[in-house]
Parts: C-alpha cells; structure tokens; sequence
C-alpha cells in the first residue's frame, strides 16, 4: 500500500440497535458530523472517513477477543488514529462522561517500535471502538 494510498477515505458500514442511540453516540459525544440519512441508516464524518450505522439490532454487540499487550482485545472493532493532543482531550471527555471502557486509556507497546496510545469502548449497540495515537506517525506500521 503506498502513502498516497493511506490518505484516501474508508467507508465502513455496520449494526446498530437504534439511529437515536447512534446519533447521540457519534454525533454529540464524539463529535462526528452527520452527513445523509433516512431512518433505517445515518452517515457520519469519522475523523475524515464515512462511517454508516445500519438499523440492524440482531447484528449488533462484540463476541470475541484476542490478547494483545496483557488486554483482551475486541476482534471486531474499527477507530480512528488522531493526533496525541485530540487523543488525550477525547479520552478526558469519555473518562468525565463516565464510559466504561473495555481497555481503559494507555500507552501501549511502551518503549518497543509502534508505541501508542490506545482505549477501547463499546457503543450503545454495542460495536467496539479503538481510538488510537500515535507520538511517532512514522512507525504505525513499524515491526
């Protein structure tokens, strides 16, 4: 994948139990701009991506996890990489707001290439996020 590649856009459509739920969720606490919607779906701007929550409550919730670091991982989660500042003010806003988190926020990898900043969380349907930064962009996919 070139570097050109990187700087293109992802869509990424996926369940919710309620477009409500969702709005509130994305567009209040994380900030993300709405974009289309009708009331079985809804677009949002994720940190630059397109991201569409789906009214499809029978798909929704995480099942499994895999170890990473000395933490069970969501296997199925998405996020977004943001700048250290951005990563620290919106993990203060989740810690405030009272968020359970699934991984609470930490540096990971500490010392090693590819260290970074990281925290998980589910939304209300369920779907598991990872906000992720890093000190380095240059090592994000380092060995």
């Amino acid at each position: 994948m070139s570097s050109a590649s990187a700087r293109i856009p992802f869509h990424l459509a996926f369940p919710v139990r309620d477009i409500s739920e969702a709005r509130a969720f994305y567009g209040e606490l994380l900030g993300c701009p709405e974009g289309r919607s009708s009331p079985e779906w809804v677009d949002f701007d994720f940190y630059g991506h397109q991201i569409v929550a789906h009214l499809a409550p029978d798909e929704c919730g995480h099942r499994q996890s895999s170890a990473v670091d000395g933490h069970d991982v969501p296997v199925r989660h998405f996020g977004a990489i943001v700048p250290m500042d951005q990563w620290q003010l919106m993990a203060d806003k989740l810690v405030a707001r009272g968020t359970k988190f699934v991984i609470e926020p930490y540096i990971r990898f500490k010392g090693e290439p590819g260290e970074q900043a990281t925290m998980f969380f589910l939304d209300p349907s369920g779907n598991a996020i990872e906000m992720k930064s890093f000190a380095d962009l240059s090592s994000l996919f380092a060995r």
